[in-house]
């Protein structure tokens, strides 16, 4: 029978070449002393000496429910040649920069970044403090985020902005451009901001065969981003998402109610104002309104609407969402010349003729979307994903580490590599 009180400890810490040298009773956590049997290394072509030894306590995982320390009484070692000292070091026990042990490290990080944890809850679990739990996210993860495989040939590729946060007393909003995958839904990297400076330096650093392979960029009618894809992807059939080309003309038909409203009775909208009681049945498809709210709108717009500028727009609206009802390039090709044309008359409102102008601009992009049938949805998922680690957060305030958790948990990293990640 087994008498000797450090066996168990031993086999949970479960580490070739370490002695258990004792196990200690603390308020907070168990206390595991530990000491490595290593032999004294070679400098300068003679035996070190050795010269003390050095406490490093690690935090590490739970022992039958309870925070465990891990204590290393680490040896240091003099050269007799050159006087250099230095202290042992073994990564299968803990980095050297990092203040918990590689198991609990490697936990932390598939946690926080693939089950997208918040980080205090975490270092709550390990009774450690939160820079302790980021620090080894940052050292592990890093690595799988690097991995030049973590992602391969693209076919089309996406670009949206999301709020990164408020700094200052002003409340600045920092902004963060999100670059994905469009056909695999992965995100492929974060950059700052949402010019078109970052997301080119980023292509920029790709492979060129890399870029050549790209055949389509989906956008949401930005300007920055249609930068980035004339200089850095010209090759690559530029395609507008239909979900905002449609909300432009949501926005139009919004603008021009609003409009109308001040002129008509010289206010903003109240309650009993028709155009007010209007506003949402504008926005609803025309095909799903049934017939008494069909009814009930033409009523609406006649009472509040008396030179029919409203409906017009209403109309214009029904029209742009007409583009994407049928899937015929050449079609497309004729319907959206024949909007242009229609929507630059005179006789239409100010905010169609601005939606025509608008649409005019970015034609060849609209009609792309027919012969690609690719979008930003996917973008979009991905920035809900990034939003949500955002959440659990609670607020980000360093970009580094933003990033990081965002690509852990959105990007796809191959964690198979986890164990085998040795930090420098």
């Amino acid at each position: 029978m087994e008498t000797d009180p450090t066996r168990m400890c031993v086999l949970l810490v479960g580490l070739p070449d370490v002695t258990v040298a004792g196990v200690g009773e603390w308020p907070s956590w168990l206390r595991i002393v530990i000491t490595t049997g290593l032999a004294a290394p070679d400098c300068c072509g003679v035996v070190a000496h050795r010269h003390g030894m050095r406490e490093v306590e690690l935090v590490d995982l739970p022992v039958f429910g309870r925070s465990a320390r891990l204590v290393w009484r680490k040896q240091r070692w003099r050269c007799p040649t050159c006087r250099r000292t230095w202290t042992e070091q073994d990564p299968q026990i803990a980095s050297s920069r990092c203040a918990m042990t590689t198991r609990a490290a490697r936990w932390a990080t598939v946690q926080v970044g693939r089950h997208g944890r918040a980080v205090s809850e975490v270092a709550a679990d390990l009774d450690c403090d939160w820079h302790t739990v980021m620090d080894a996210v940052v050292i592990y993860g890093t690595p799988l985020i690097d991995d030049p495989d973590r992602f391969g040939a693209v076919s089309a590729v996406g670009l949206d902005e999301t709020l990164f946060a408020r700094e200052g007393e002003f409340r600045i909003q920092r902004w963060s451009t999100q670059i994905v995958d469009v056909g695999a839904g992965q995100l492929l990297d974060i950059v700052p901001g949402r010019d078109s400076s970052a997301p080119c330096a980023w292509f920029a650093a790709r492979p060129e065969q890399w870029r050549a392979g790209i055949g389509w960029a989906t956008l949401d009618l930005s300007a920055s981003y249609r930068t980035v894809f004339d200089t850095m992807l010209p090759d690559a059939v530029q395609v507008a998402d239909p979900f905002h080309v449609v909300r432009v003309a949501n926005t139009a038909l919004d603008e021009c109610r609003r409009r109308v409203q001040n002129e008509t009775v010289g206010h903003r909208g109240r309650k009993p104002d028709p155009l007010y009681r209007a506003r949402r049945l504008l926005t609803i498809a025309a095909e799903r309104l049934p017939d008494d709210r069909r009814q009930r709108l033409v009523g609406l717009l006649a009472a509040g609407d008396p030179k029919g500028e409203v409906k017009l727009t209403w109309h214009a609206k029904e029209v742009v969402r007409q583009i994407y009802d049928h899937t015929d390039p050449a079609l497309a090709d004729a319907w959206v010349d024949e909007i242009i044309r229609d929507f630059a008359d005179r006789t239409m409102p100010l905010e169609v003729r601005r939606l025509g102008r608008t649409i005019k601009r970015w034609r060849d992009q609209i009609v792309a979307w027919h012969r690609s049938h690719v979008s930003n949805g996917p973008t979009e998922a991905i920035n809900n994903l990034v939003k949500r680690v955002k959440r659990v957060a609670f607020g980000m305030r360093r970009f580094r580490n933003y990033r990081i958790r965002a690509l852990l948990y959105a990007g796809r990293p191959n964690w198979e590599l986890l164990d085998t990640i040795t930090p420098p």
